[in-house]
């Protein structure tokens, strides 16, 4: 008998079929298993008369008669006449994953994060992450940008600072990609439209809830922009179009989570970070502390006051000051101090950053010069603004911290599959 996968199982109304799966939950009632099993297409409950030899996790094939029944996940249940244990457990696991919620402190979920994948629930983030993915790769293509591979060792640290990780590479120092930056300006010269889907690595010694150390980033740069709007504006659309993408693809996943529908505005408002300021410190009696362009806390309360002010999750925060931003950010034409840079906040978090950039040559050395930031190992980046480059830029969105908002997750590393931070380098 051929194998069947189980959203097929309405076509096969009253026939025997073949299965092939996991057991995900194993329940009695009086005389009669209830065993639900789940392939990679979906999941359905099998019905036994009888007792069978099997067990949470098993991997198991099953043959049996599909049988109509409201009452059951998808209006049919199989009612089973044979099982075989194609492999089983060698041991009882550290957790039940028969539990609907897992209610695991996260270093257990991560120290098992093998086993813990297996649950319906955490499978969910990422069937969701999975859809977030393709929809931004269509939402560009869609917009008429190409799509990209960079390197992820560089023989430069591409946003200067110490945020990087150094490592040996053969008789040489390499460094790991902060993110594509210098390889997707340069594609502006060559497609004028890039994207990117790929790992970026920030040597940040933070331990919180919404940093890891290597994260999935949604990079894009566009050229012939006329100023930084056109940036924003082209994000507000991708970011309208893979939110309707996860509501036709993803309602099952955003179900487990209590999430109906998610919902970005056509029109995402902006504020500068100046007035932000002011604005936070009057309404909700927080200053920022002046060493820094903004903390945790002024994003909460932007993605508050965006909320009450526009009836928003989402808001752009611009104009951040030159200190703060790489040597490739464009200044401000009407303050020096300020850039063309950007945060796109939501529902209190950070989840993009983006600018115009510098697409002058004498105009980018200007300003490494008073960053103080030598050019050694830049040549190849550098070297192509001596050849026409149009005025551009782009944004990097944080896949994860997208996929975190969402679904309400208490920590980004729920919606890393094996996240790396200050002190995690397995499994």
């Amino acid at each position: 008998m051929q194998r069947i996968l189980i959203n097929e199982i309405p076509k096969h109304s009253g026939k025997d079929v073949l299965i092939q799966g996991r057991i995900i939950n194993f329940r009695k009632l009086g005389g009669i298993s209830f065993v639900l099993i789940q392939d990679y297409a979906g999941k359905i409950q099998t019905v036994w008369q009888e007792e069978i030899n099997a067990k949470m996790s098993d991997s198991v094939e099953v043959v049996g008669t599909v049988k109509k029944e409201e009452r059951a996940r998808g209006g049919f249940e199989i009612v089973g006449k044979k099982i075989k244990i194609i492999s089983t457990s060698a041991e009882e696991p550290p957790f039940d994953l028969s539990k609907t919620k897992l209610n695991l402190q996260l270093t257990t979920l991560l120290d098992h994060r093998p086993l813990s994948l297996r649950h319906p629930k955490v499978q969910a983030i990422f069937k969701l992450y999975d859809i977030l993915l393709e929809a931004y790769e269509t939402a560009m293509r869609d917009e008429g940008f190409t799509e990209i591979k960079t390197p992820k060792l560089l023989e430069a640290a591409s946003e200067g600072g110490a945020n990087f990780f150094k490592i040996h590479y053969f008789e040489k120092n390499a460094y790991l990609a902060q993110s594509p930056q210098f390889y997707k300006q340069i594609m502006v010269g060559v497609f004028e439209r890039v994207f990117e889907i790929g790992p970026v690595f920030r040597a940040e010694p933070h331990f919180t809830t919404r940093h890891v150390n290597e994260y999935i980033s949604l990079d894009a740069e566009m050229g012939f922009i006329k100023d930084y709007r056109d940036i924003t504006e082209t994000l507000n659309k991708i970011i309208v179009k893979i939110f309707g993408y996860l509501n036709e693809k993803g309602g099952p996943y955003l179900k487990e989570y209590g999430v109906e529908f998610v919902e970005a505005p056509e029109k995402i408002p902006y504020i500068k970070l100046s007035e932000l300021r002011e604005i936070i410190k009057k309404k909700y009696k927080y200053e920022i502390p002046g060493n820094i362009d903004i903390d945790p806390e002024a994003e909460r309360l932007a993605g508050k006051y965006a909320k009450e002010e526009h009836d928003s999750d989402f808001i752009f925060i611009t104009h951040y000051p030159f200190k703060d931003r790489p040597f490739y950010t464009m200044r401000s034409r009407e303050n020096p101090e300020e850039t063309y840079g950007f945060d796109l906040i939501y529902k209190g978090m950070e989840i993009a950053t983006g600018s115009q950039r510098v697409h002058l040559y004498d105009e980018l050395i200007k300003n490494m010069k008073e960053k103080k930031i030598s050019g050694k190992g830049m040549e190849f980046y550098l070297d192509i603004f001596k050849f026409a480059m149009p005025p551009h830029g782009g944004w990097g969105l944080g896949s994860e911290r997208i996929i975190q908002q969402i679904l309400g997750l208490g920590s980004v590393k729920e919606a890393v599959l094996f996240p790396r931070d200050v002190k995690r380098l397995s499994p």
